[in-house]
């Protein structure tokens, strides 16, 4: 197995993933894979070496694969394919986070500086959480949702799958019925499931 890793978007979301990994000093080559990002859009942030059809192809020459869009329907459906095509999906850390040793994050996870993960919180498949967000103890954040900047999972709640919360937003602890239902919800959701 080599330690090279190919990553899904090469927009500004593949920028931070590439940072990242680079700054964990585990992977040996990092390459990019996307559909509408080139030289000639002016989003253009990193230079591709296929399309997301071509990540079968690369399978022999990549060992792990991670998914860098905003969009959390399009990095659950890229997630699962990546999977299929062998590739094992990374969880991305910065050394500059902090992870409680009992929190639990899933494949497909990314974690930006300066983020603070909380003893016993859960953060599952495909999720962000960028810098400065912070997810406190005992909380959950189901899949594929995005934590931005500053945001603020209080003790003991929860966030639906799918979720993108706005910079500085905070979310304030359910009751006991209340968290049952979104966790329920949540996982019979076939959409981010």
């Amino acid at each position: 197995m080599n330690k090279n890793l190919l990553i899904l978007g090469a927009g500004q979301y593949g920028t931070v993933a590439k940072e990242i990994a680079q700054s964990m000093n585990f992977f040996e080559k990092i390459s990019f894979l996307d559909d509408s990002f080139g030289k000639d859009n002016p989003n253009y942030h990193e230079e591709s070496i296929g399309k997301f059809d071509d990540a079968e192809r690369f399978s022999a020459d990549y060992s792990y694969a991670i998914v860098a869009i905003g969009n959390p329907k399009i990095r659950r459906n890229l997630t699962k394919k990546l999977e299929e095509y062998g590739y094992t999906v990374p969880i991305l850390v910065s050394p500059r986070a902090y992870v409680s040793p009992s929190a639990q994050l899933a494949k497909g996870c990314i974690v930006e500086p300066l983020a603070g993960i909380h003893a016993n919180a859960v953060i599952s498949a495909g999720t962000i959480v960028s810098m400065g967000a912070v997810v406190n103890h005992n909380s959950m954040v189901m899949n594929y949702c995005h934590i931005n900047c500053g945001a603020i999972i209080m003790s003991g709640a929860v966030v639906e799958s799918g979720t993108k919360l706005d910079a500085g937003r905070i979310v304030e602890k359910f009751s006991a019925e209340e968290y049952a239902k979104v966790v329920e919800k949540s996982v019979l959701d076939e959409e981010f499931n």
